[in-house]
């Protein structure tokens, strides 16, 4: 245990036929802990030399381009600026984060390490969600129910998806990655997951949906349902696919596709990103038999020894910016349409911690 205190995620409900309305639901939901969160990104932005000048621009031209893919999600979005009080450009930068963020100077975190079981009758996963500590109480749950159908999931206050699983049991995880091209305003990594919980109704949907989606900036999705799970790596150079040959997918945060891969910026977060794989490839090559999505926790569990750091605590004495924690651990079971989450690392996870959502509900 860290003796962190984790604050317990709120949950928002969210309910309506518009896409608009969804939004302004969202923003009344959470008015002051969006206005919150968005203070520590503009400081975030700022620590990195991005002037708030440039950051609206890269905003609003984000913004211009999910309202060209998917104008529904762009809608939400004018929406919670709406609801929350806040101008359109701030929530447009928020669902944007990654990619404003990738103009950030200096070295980014080794975030994010996500397990796959694809045994069949047994496809189930788990990940953890690394973020900059300050933004420990700028998340919650959410469960939002649509014309097409319902998802619930695990979101920070202002972005409309991240962590997931919808009624048709197609659920996503997210890793972020790196290029040397990357660049923002095209469509965010973010809003390309939660266009996969909005509309897909299978595995082959979720991946062209992700395919064709307009993204220069670069992150893993990857999908999981009950017929199986594929990892969608974004980038620059094009969308690539990954599968597996064995009973697990694993993913951390370099590319495993070799066409993106030539142009990474290993120097993000190399060596911990092939540490923690390596851990994980150890762990997973022996006996890899977990009967339910609990049985994944202790795959992500790290201690001083693993070789690897799974679980993210802030370095002594770490200044803004560089304080990196484990802010939540996420399971996913698409038969169940089900997530399970708790509040901080899996080291930390206990029979009382974890809140468990269905989108069949």
């Amino acid at each position: 245990m860290s003796g962190f205190p984790h604050p317990s995620p709120a949950l928002i409900t969210i309910a309506a036929d518009s896409a608009r309305e969804r939004g302004v639901q969202r923003g009344q939901a959470a008015r002051d802990a969006l206005s919150s969160a968005w203070q520590v990104y503009a400081d975030l932005f700022a620590a990195g030399g991005i002037g708030a000048e440039r950051v609206e621009h890269e905003a609003l031209a984000s913004l211009a381009a999910v309202r060209q893919w998917i104008p529904d999600l762009a809608a939400e979005i004018d929406g919670t600026a709406a609801g929350a009080g806040l101008p359109v450009w701030q929530t447009a930068a928020l669902n944007a984060r990654t990619e404003i963020l990738s103009l950030a100077k200096g070295r980014l975190p080794g975030e994010c390490s996500t397990v796959i079981s694809t045994i069949p009758g047994r496809v189930f996963s788990a990940q953890t969600w690394d973020w900059h500590e300050e933004l420990a109480a700028a998340w919650h749950l959410q469960s939002v129910a649509h014309p097409g159908g319902r998802f619930v999931g695990m979101t920070e206050y202002g972005i409309l998806g991240k962590i997931g699983v919808n009624s048709f049991g197609v659920g996503v995880h997210l890793n972020v990655l790196g290029h040397r091209e990357d660049t923002p305003g095209a469509v965010p990594v973010h809003v390309a997951a939660a266009a996969v919980l909005y509309s897909a109704r299978t595995l082959d949907e979720a991946v062209d949906l992700l395919t064709s989606a307009p993204v220069t900036t670069s992150s893993c999705i990857s999908v999981v349902t009950q017929q199986g799970a594929r990892m969608v790596e974004l980038s620059p150079a094009g969308a690539q696919v990954v599968g597996g040959s064995g009973n697990y997918l694993l993913h951390t945060n370099h590319f495993l596709s070799s066409v993106p891969a030539a142009g990474e910026r290993t120097e993000l977060y190399q060596p911990d990103s092939d540490q923690r794989m390596d851990l994980l490839r150890r762990r997973s090559g022996g006996h890899f038999d977990p009967v339910t999505t609990a049985d994944l926790v202790p795959y992500l569990c790290s201690n001083p020894g693993d070789g690897a750091d799974l679980c993210c605590v802030p370095a002594a004495g770490a200044r803004f910016g560089d304080r990196w924690r484990t802010l939540a651990t996420a399971l996913i079971e698409p038969e169940a349409a089900q997530l399970r989450v708790s509040p901080g690392a899996p080291t930390e996870a206990g029979p009382g911690t974890w809140r468990v959502l269905s989108a069949f509900a």
